[in-house]
């Protein structure tokens, strides 16, 4: 089950099953995705495509949503 946290015009911020432990979230776009760590700062953990000007949109994105994504992440892996 993958769902979904937040939409932003073209953009899917999601989670997948349970990968690991480190808090992250993954960005569907047109061009690709991006997963991205919440913890213990914004980093971009793998990139498969996604262009260098939305990367910077979903970063302020996430920098503005940060600590609701934390909070959806741990209520759905219960953490």
């Amino acid at each position: 089950m993958s769902p979904t946290f937040f939409r932003h015009r073209n953009f899917r911020f999601y989670v997948n099953s349970r990968e690991e432990d480190r808090k992250h979230v993954h960005v569907q776009s047109p061009d690709g995705e991006v997963k991205i760590w919440l913890e213990p700062y914004l980093e971009v953990a793998k990139n498969y495509g996604v262009k260098e000007k939305d990367l910077k949109e979903i970063f302020n994105i996430i920098t503005e949503r940060r600590n609701e994504f934390i909070e959806l992440w741990s209520k759905h892996f219960r953490m």
